[in-house]
C-alpha cells in the first residue's frame, strides 16, 4: 500500500489502519465551492477490472466535514470517496463521484453510530456504495458511473476540511474479485 498525501501520524498492524488527519486536509473539486483540495489522505493499491472493497471505519469526528471511508481514483478529476461525514453535528453516510466537478450525497445515520462499514462494488464503469452498522446488514447508499478505467487506486481515505485533525480506525480493508 501506498500513501496519497501521507498523514502526520499512522500505524498498521494486524490489519489495523490507525490514522490521524491532518488539519485543513480534503478531496474537493469546484461545484457549489469554486475550490478544489487533493491534500486529503488517502492508502491505496492499484486494482485491475471488476472488484469488491470493504472496511469497517471507526472516528473521533468532532469537527464539521470530518471524514473517512474508501476511495476509489484514477487521478485528481475522476475519483469516488464513501463513508462517514460530519455534518451540523451529526453522522452521515456520504458518498461523493467526481468527474472534474464534485457532487454529494448524505444521509443522517441514528445516534451517531461508533462504527461503520462500507462495502463498493465495482463493475466496469460503475460503482455501488453499501454501509452497515453491525457488519451483517448493508444499506446501498449510492450507485453511480464513475470510469472505464481498467486500473483503479482503492483503498481507506480521510480528511479534516475544518478542524484540527482527528483519529480514525480502519479495520480490515480488504479486496476481492467481483466474481466471489
Amino acid at each position: 500500500m501506498q500513501w496519497h498525501n501521507q498523514p502526520p501520524a499512522w500505524t498498521m498492524q494486524d490489519g489495523t489502519l490507525r490514522v490521524t488527519a491532518g488539519p485543513k486536509t480534503d478531496f474537493w473539486r469546484k461545484t457549489h465551492y469554486g475550490f478544489i483540495r487533493d491534500n486529503g489522505h488517502f492508502c491505496y493499491q492499484p486494482v485491475d477490472g471488476d472488484f469488491i472493497a470493504e472496511v469497517k471505519v471507526s472516528g473521533d469526528y468532532a469537527t464539521l466535514y470530518d471524514q473517512a471511508g474508501l476511495m476509489l481514483r484514477v487521478n485528481e478529476t475522476t475519483w469516488l470517496k464513501c463513508g462517514i461525514e460530519y455534518v451540523d453535528g451529526v453522522q452521515q453516510a456520504s458518498a461523493v463521484v467526481t468527474r472534474d466537478f464534485s457532487d454529494w450525497s448524505v444521509v443522517p445515520l441514528p445516534s451517531d453510530p461508533p462504527s461503520v462499514w462500507l462495502r463498493v462494488r465495482r463493475k466496469t464503469e460503475a460503482v455501488e456504495v453499501f454501509y452497515s452498522l453491525n457488519g451483517e446488514r448493508y444499506e446501498l447508499l449510492r450507485m453511480a458511473y464513475l470510469t472505464t478505467a481498467k486500473t483503479m487506486l482503492v483503498g481507506p481515505m480521510c480528511a479534516a476540511p475544518e478542524g484540527n485533525g482527528f483519529p480514525v480506525i480502519f479495520d480490515g480493508f480488504a479486496i476481492r474479485p467481483l466474481s466471489e
